[in-house]
């Protein structure tokens, strides 16, 4: 598993600088309470690292989409990070210009009303349906 990359000039910005960062990181994961314990976060060089145990790999994938959804963030990982054996089957899509989560859901599931599948699987990252942004990362569930 590893490292997961992201866009380091897109994303929610947290922190202004880079001594304050995995503090503010930790405390944005948190606040959504995704199912990890013992968090611990470090940040270097745009570089996140994760430790701790995840309830279920969706708090596993959430956290790390939480945390490489951060502007300033270059990659994720995940060495650190214990979770249970991955289930479902599910897919990471980069959001173009001129998406929309209805769009999205047409390409993968076949249905334009099958939107909400998307957005609850990305609450932590995607507060409002109708607010998405070119270069966030989410998750596609496919099982």
């Amino acid at each position: 598993m590893g490292l997961f990359d992201f866009v380091k000039e897109i994303g929610q910005k947290l922190f202004n600088q880079d001594a304050e960062a995995a503090e503010k990181i930790k405390g944005h994961i948190e606040a959504n309470n995704p199912g990890i314990a013992g968090l611990g976060i470090d940040f270097k060089d745009g570089v996140v690292s994760l430790t701790g145990q995840a309830s279920s790999p969706d708090a596993m994938e959430k956290a790390v989409l939480m945390a490489g959804n951060v502007k300033g963030v270059t990659d994720v990982n995940i060495d650190g990070l214990r979770a249970p054996e991955v289930t479902e089957k599910v897919e990471y899509y980069i959001i173009k210009k001129g998406d929309t989560l209805s769009a999205i859901a047409k390409q993968f599931y076949g249905k334009a009303n099958d939107y909400p599948k998307i957005f609850e699987a990305n609450r932590e990252v995607i507060k409002d349906a109708n607010l998405i942004y070119p270069g966030q990362k989410i998750r596609i569930p496919l099982g």
